[in-house]
């Protein structure tokens, strides 16, 4: 059993819903000319950030359907509030964010180095799901989710050090064997350059009005197993993580979970939107007499190793105790 188990505050922003991947699992994304589509702006989202800084968030998640500027109405809209791209407007939500007190941390879908360039200094991590090396046909018509890619983008986030998150989807028609490469090749990653804070472990739930709607969802025996291996192959300094809003998690912490993720106090998971976030009470309750520590989006190690830019040190300064992990309000 861990000594502890940790977890974050964040408040959850879905810039867009707009997106040029149809994976057979998801409801997040729609076509410009749904009623739900959005592109939010800017008066919509300092209030969210506000409510999150008063919540006692530390994270600004900003959550984005991938290279949305290949629909062309989306390009359209996107020019006429004055942005090229979604990075180049992200990049300012995320100087909006810091001055409010929250440090960013963007899981964008695949960026290009540069991308990832221009995003660093501005964001205390990144993320992207590798979700898994196995070609599947629930990513079929999702160009983005090509392993391959996937792996590159991991990789030049290494080159750069940029703290990461990753993980897989376990139920999605993958493997067992299928789950030990992915894991193996995000440990061999890591190994190379140092920089996967965490990895998830996330199960599919099916939801309605999807291709796999009808897919059995992965049971907890399995999900189990896939966090037992994630925990035997994976290096010791990389946390593995699990989702309390679709998962019990007790079972996984006495399997190797050491940590439950980001949770919102003021807005809903926006890529399972019924699943409600647990309080921080529950949680507690959830690891029973595990003690619960609250991270902000970087883990310690990687403040202590300054992988940060300095338009973020204040903040971190301002948020952290000694041993780096959330400092207890006064």
């Amino acid at each position: 059993m861990p000594e502890f188990v940790t977890f974050s505050r964040n408040v959850f922003i879905p810039v867009t819903n707009i997106c040029r991947n149809r994976c057979g699992y998801c409801t997040f994304r729609r076509d410009p000319d749904h009623p739900e589509a959005r592109l939010m702006n800017i008066e919509e989202i300092i209030p969210i950030l506000k409510n999150g800084k008063e919540a006692g968030c530390t994270e600004a998640l900003f959550v984005f359907g991938e290279y949305a500027e290949e629909v062309p109405e989306y390009k359209k809209e996107l020019k006429e509030m004055g942005y090229e791209s979604t990075i180049e407007y992200v990049t300012d939500l995320c100087e909006i964010a810091i001055e409010m007190g929250l440090l960013p941390h963007t899981n964008a879908g695949i960026l290009t180095r540069s991308e990832l360039e221009m995003l660093k200094p501005l964001n205390v991590s990144m993320g992207l799901m590798l979700e898994t090396t196995a070609d599947l046909k629930a990513h079929s018509e999702s160009p983005g989710k090509a392993p391959s890619k996937r792996i590159e983008m991991i990789r030049t986030a290494g080159e750069l050090q940029i703290p990461f998150t990753t993980g897989i989807l376990v139920g999605i028609g993958e493997t067992e064997e299928d789950r030990k490469h992915s894991l193996q090749t995000i440990a061999d990653i890591h190994r190379e350059f140092g920089h996967i804070q965490e990895v998830i472990i996330q199960n599919f739930m099916p939801k309605p009005d999807t291709p796999m709607a009808d897919r059995i969802p992965p049971t907890k025996n399995e999900m189990v197993r896939a966090v037992s291996l994630a925990r035997e192959i994976l290096p010791d300094d990389v946390a593995v993580q699990v989702a309390p809003n679709l998962i019990e998690p007790r079972i996984l912490i006495e399997n190797g979970a050491t940590d439950l993720g980001g949770v919102s106090p003021t807005t809903i998971d926006w890529i399972n939107p019924e699943a409600e976030w647990p309080s921080v009470v529950e949680l507690q309750q959830m690891t029973g007499s595990i003690p619960l520590v609250e991270r902000l989006p970087i883990y310690p190690q990687y403040i202590e190793k300054g992988w940060y830019s300095k338009k973020l040190s204040v903040l971190i300064t301002e948020l952290t105790d000694k041993k780096g992990f959330k400092r207890k309000q006064p």
